[in-house]
C-alpha cells in the first residue's frame, strides 16, 4: 500500500470503515491499536511497531476525549492532537478517533483480523472494568484474533502526574510521600472490602429542587431581583445521597427516613434509590416531604436564594418509641450506623443516645444549615465511633470561631469518644484525628468545583466506611477527599458516587 503521511492518516469512523473493507478484499491482513494515547512515549512506539508486525495494514483508534476516564484533568490532549501525533509515526498505515467508549462497536465495524493490546492487559484478571474480556469476546465474533505485545510497559498517567501535573507543589509532594507508604492494590483493596458490610443509614429526606434562572436585574416597581425562568431539576438529597453513595460500595444497605403525608414524593423517592437499597418510610403525619429550592443562575450555577417546604417538628412522642424499639432490634443485624443528621426531625434526642449506646459502630454527621438555626450540632451524641463535620460545623459544636480546627478536631473527638474524627476544610482538603495515631492534614484533590451541594456527604459516605473497616487516618482522609473531588464536579446530588470511576480516579493519580 502506498502510505499516506501526516493528516491525510485520519479518517472518520465510517470512512476508515469503508477503507479496510477494500483492503481485505484486495487481501490485506488488518491489525487494530485502541486507546487514549494521552501522552505519547516510547512505550506506545515500541506497542505499535510490535503491532504492526501481525498484518500488512496498522490502523489505531483513539478514545475520544468525553469517553476518557483515566481520572481528573484527563485527557491532557485533546483527540485531534492526539491523533495527529499518532498519525506522524510510519509504523501506523490509518487512524481515527472513535465514536464509542469502549472498542466493541469499533471491533464489530472494522472487523480486524488482529486486535493488539498492550503487555500490561495481559493478565485478563487485574482488569477491573472487564473490558478486556468483553473485547476478546467481540474479537472472536468478528473472526479476529486478540494478542498482546510483551514489551516493558510505560503509563501516560505515570508520566503525566510526574511532569504536568495540575495539582499545586505541595499537594505533588504528599503525593509522593503517599505513594511510598501505601501502594495501589493496598487502596484498592479496601474499596473492595466496603463490599461485605452490612450497612443501615438512617437521617432526614432532603428533597433538593433546583429552579435555574436567568437574572433579568431589579423591578423598576421595587428593590426585588426579577429572574427569568428556565428549567429544572429535582434530587434525591439528604439521606437518601448518603445511602446511595454509600450502595454504591456496600452490596446491603437498609435506609430508614421520615417522609411527609402531604407532597410525599414517594414514588419519585423510590426510584431514585439504587437497587441495594432497602428503604423504610415512616410517615410523618400533617407535614409535607422535606423540600429545598434553590435559585441557581443557570450559566455559573451561582445560588441566589433558597426556599424551605418543611416541618421540622418530627414524630409523636409514641411514634418516636416505636422507632427506637424497632431501632434496637434492627441494629444488631447490621456492621455500621450511619446518622445523616441534618436537624429535620429523623433523629430526636431520645433516638440518638440510643444509637449511640447500642450501635455495633456508629458514624455521625450533624449539618448545620438556615433551617436548623444553628442550635444543630453533633454534641447531642454522647459517644460515636467515627464523627465528620465541615469546619464551620466544628466551629459550631465547640462555640469557638477563633481557635486552630486542629486543635478543636482532637478536643471535641476526645469529648465523643470517638475511635476516628474527620474535619473537612475546603480546598484545604481535611483533618483526620484517630485515637491511636496522630492528627494528619490531608490535601484536597478537586481541579475543578461545579457544585459543593452533597460534597460532606460524599466524603462523609466513604469515610464512615472505611472508618468501620479499622483503616489507618491517612488512607481514611485520602479515600474522602477522592471522593469529594468527584462530587464537587455534579450538581447537586444528580447521580451517587461511581464506584469504579472512584477507583480509575484513584488509579491515575498513584501511578
Amino acid at each position: 500500500m502506498n502510505t499516506p503521511s501526516g493528516l491525510e492518516k485520519i479518517l472518520s469512523m465510517q470512512d476508515l470503515a469503508e477503507r479496510i473493507k477494500h483492503l481485505k478484499a484486495s487481501g490485506k491482513k488488518i491489525v487494530l491499536c485502541h486507546g487514549v494515547f494521552d501522552l505519547l512515549h516510547i512505550g506506545h512506539i515500541r506497542y505499535f511497531r510490535q503491532a504492526a508486525k501481525r498484518g500488512d495494514i496498522l490502523v489505531v483508534t483513539v478514545t475520544p476525549d468525553r469517553y476518557v476516564d483515566k481520572g481528573p484533568d484527563r485527557p491532557a490532549f485533546p483527540g485531534n492532537l492526539r491523533a495527529e501525533a499518532i498519525a506522524s509515526l510510519d509504523t501506523v498505515d490509518l487512524v481515527a478517533i472513535n465514536e464509542w467508549s469502549t472498542a466493541e462497536e469499533t471491533l464489530r465495524l472494522l472487523r480486524p483480523d488482529f486486535y493488539v493490546k498492550g503487555a500490561e492487559f495481559k493478565d485478563l484478571a487485574s482488569d477491573m472494568t472487564g473490558k478486556i474480556a468483553q473485547e476478546e469476546a467481540v474479537v472472536k465474533e468478528v473472526g479476529g484474533q486478540l494478542v498482546f505485545a510483551e514489551d516493558i510497559v510505560f503509563s501516560s498517567s505515570n508520566l503525566i502526574n510526574r511532569y504536568m501535573s495540575q495539582f499545586p507543589e505541595e499537594t505533588q509532594e504528599y503525593l509522593k510521600i503517599f505513594r511510598s507508604r501505601y501502594n495501589l492494590d493496598d487502596i484498592l483493596a479496601v474499596i473492595d472490602k466496603m463490599a461485605a458490610l452490612r450497612v443501615l443509614v438512617i437521617g432526614d429526606t432532603i428533597l433538593d429542587e433546583y429552579q435555574y434562572c436567568s437574572t433579568l436585574g431589579v423591578s423598576s416597581k421595587d428593590p426585588v431581583l426579577a429572574l427569568h425562568y428556565q428549567s429544572k431539576d429535582l434530587f434525591a438529597g439528604g439521606v437518601l445521597a448518603v445511602a446511595n453513595h454509600v450502595a454504591a460500595f456496600a452490596s446491603q444497605v437498609q435506609l430508614v427516613t421520615l417522609l411527609g403525608e402531604t407532597d410525599r414524593y414517594e414514588e419519585f423517592i423510590r426510584s431514585q434509590l439504587a437497587t441495594n437499597v432497602s428503604p423504610y418510610f415512616i410517615t410523618q403525619t400533617g407535614t409535607p416531604t422535606t423540600l429545598k429550592r434553590r435559585f441557581v443562575d443557570g450559566y455559573s450555577f451561582n445560588k441566589l436564594f433558597e426556599v424551605y417546604v418543611m416541618n421540622d417538628a418530627g414524630l409523636t412522642k409514641r411514634e418516636d418509641i416505636l422507632l427506637d424499639k424497632w431501632m434496637r432490634e434492627q441494629m444488631p443485624k447490621y456492621d455500621l450506623v450511619i446518622a445523616a443528621d441534618f436537624g429535620h426531625g429523623t433523629i430526636s434526642a431520645e433516638l440518638a443516645k440510643t444509637m449511640a449506646n447500642h450501635a455495633p459502630f456508629l458514624a455521625v454527621n450533624t449539618q448545620a444549615n438556615a433551617g436548623n438555626r444553628g442550635y444543630h450540632v453533633i454534641n447531642r451524641y454522647p459517644k460515636i465511633d467515627f464523627g465528620s463535620l465541615a469546619g464551620h460545623e466544628l466551629r459550631l459544636a465547640m462555640r469557638n470561631e477563633l481557635d486552630h480546627e486542629r486543635h478543636m478536631t482532637h478536643r471535641l473527638a476526645m469529648r465523643l469518644k470517638c475511635k476516628q474524627f474527620a474535619s473537612t476544610i475546603g480546598r484545604r482538603g481535611c483533618l483526620v484525628w484517630g485515637a491511636t495515631e496522630d492528627l494528619l492534614g490531608i490535601p484536597a484533590f478537586a481541579s475543578k468545583e461545579v457544585d459543593r451541594v452533597g460534597a460532606g456527604d460524599a466524603f462523609f459516605s466513604i469515610a464512615s466506611l472505611a472508618s468501620c473497616l479499622g483503616v489507618p487516618n491517612e488512607i481514611l482522609g485520602f479515600l474522602g477527599n477522592i471522593v469529594g473531588a468527584e462530587a464537587v464536579e455534579i450538581i447537586g446530588n444528580k447521580k451517587p458516587i461511581d464506584k469504579m470511576r472512584i477507583k480509575k480516579h484513584i488509579t491515575a493519580i498513584l501511578k
